[in-house]
């Protein structure tokens, strides 16, 4: 019975992604909502992704120094691992997941207000396809501001780390920028964001759903924008182990 459910759930979700990927019938509308919805979802997420980008970069760093170091490893070992942890895993699996909570809520509050309030029927009723009208600019929007948010969370952290060794003499910055130098692969930056690209989609179609097809009233709202985090949240973890494996 389970199964059903999930499987029913899984083809509403590809039918609505059908209609959400439709042509759009009015492409000055549509780069209007395009450029709002980048913004919106985008932009004013820049200040969380920076100020956490930040002290976990400044963690990373005093945590591998001070716990990990010994006299039989390299001093620029600190900087080695925070540039690691910061372009592999935090810079886009763990600011995505950051951001399906305050993105993610966003969407499926905003388009279950629009269906309980009849706003979507409305615009079926006036011929406009409210899948694509509504949907396409969300998914098209975040995914085009992702690339930059994860450039963004990168470089803020090793700008954490520094701080650490210009603030708290954690570590010299002359042992830290040997350590970010040391080895560097310009492929785990494009894996980084390789997987944003995914964890964009996943975000912003499975909150969409989640807010589209909400069936009640404000009750049902807050459950579907919990549901649309959970959702998103679990299918990221997923992706990120898969989409490792085939990237590294």
């Amino acid at each position: 019975m389970l199964l059903f459910k999930w499987l029913t759930t899984f083809g509403n979700y590809l039918i609505l992604m059908g209609r959400s990927f439709s042509s759009p019938e009015r492409m000055r509308m549509f780069l209007k909502r395009y450029v709002k919805e980048m913004s919106q979802l985008g932009v004013d997420s820049i200040g969380i992704v920076l100020l956490i980008s930040f002290f976990i970069g400044a963690v990373i760093c005093i945590q591998i120094k001070l716990n990990v170091q010994s006299p039989w490893m390299p001093h620029w070992v600190s900087g080695y691992v925070t540039r690691e942890i910061m372009l592999l895993e935090f810079s886009s699996s763990i600011m995505c997941l950051i951001l399906s909570g305050k993105v993610g809520s966003n969407i499926a509050s905003e388009l279950g207000t629009m269906r309980v309030t009849q706003q979507i029927d409305a615009l079926e009723i006036m011929g406009i396809n409210s899948a694509s009208y509504l949907i396409l600019p969300k998914i098209l929007g975040l995914i085009t501001i992702m690339p930059f948010l994860v450039i963004f969370s990168a470089a803020t952290g090793i700008i954490g780390a520094y701080a650490t060794a210009y603030l708290a003499h954690i570590i010299t910055p002359v042992d830290l920028t040997a350590g970010l130098q040391h080895d560097f692969n310009p492929w785990f930056m494009w894996m980084s964001i390789i997987k944003g690209f995914f964890f964009a989609f996943i975000i912003s179609s499975v909150s969409s759903f989640m807010g589209y097809t909400v069936k009640g009233g404000s009750v049902e709202v807050g459950k579907a924008s919990t549901d649309a985090v959970v959702c998103s949240s679990v299918l990221i973890l997923f992706s990120d182990v898969f989409l490792t494996q085939m990237l590294s």
